[in-house]
């Protein structure tokens, strides 16, 4: 969910010139884990823990046609490793009703560990999730991974639309 469908680098990103009047810019945070991209470390954690930041995340472009469109062709689910921030379940629960209102609430996952969902598929931004994939792991552009070489990267939705429409049509 967060940095596939839900934008929360530019989140992060926002939160903190609102809170410490500094921009930070995507090259500075190239290569760097999301708790070492801000110039103060403890910021991430502190807007994380933060009630409304889960809620208010803007939706990466495109995510919402995407899944629609992957939705004509496969069962589509929303997994997200949600238990570490504990108020962030009903957060993401209520920014997946209103930005995504056509995913049923029985599809969608919230876990502390990604590895127990058993899937043909996985697009995710994090490789300790993508390592454990039993299907097919696809690694999804952020800032942070960005130097990771070990997974077929996707950049955008476009990209992943047109990766399983491929596959789609290889089935």
């Amino acid at each position: 969910m967060d940095n596939v469908i839900a934008d929360v680098e530019t989140h992060f990103v926002d939160w903190y010139e609102r809170d410490y009047g500094i921009r930070v810019e995507r090259e500075q945070m190239l290569g760097k884990p999301e708790s070492e991209a801000l110039p103060d470390k403890e910021a991430v954690w502190k807007f994380v823990f933060t009630p409304g930041f889960f809620r208010t995340v803007p939706v990466i472009p495109g995510a919402v046609e995407g899944v629609k469109e992957l939705m004509k062709y496969y069962r589509v689910y929303i997994v997200s490793a949600a238990m570490e921030f504990p108020q962030s379940l009903f957060e993401k629960y209520e920014w997946l009703k209103e930005h995504f209102p056509f995913i049923k609430w029985n599809h969608i996952v919230f876990c502390g560990d990604k590895s127990i969902i058993n899937t043909d598929y996985l697009v995710d931004d994090h490789i300790k999730n993508l390592d454990n994939c039993s299907g097919k792991a696809l690694l999804y552009t952020a800032s942070h991974n960005i130097d990771i070489k070990h997974h077929e990267r996707l950049n955008d939705w476009k990209e992943v639309v047109a990766w399983f429409r491929r596959e789609q049509q290889e089935q």
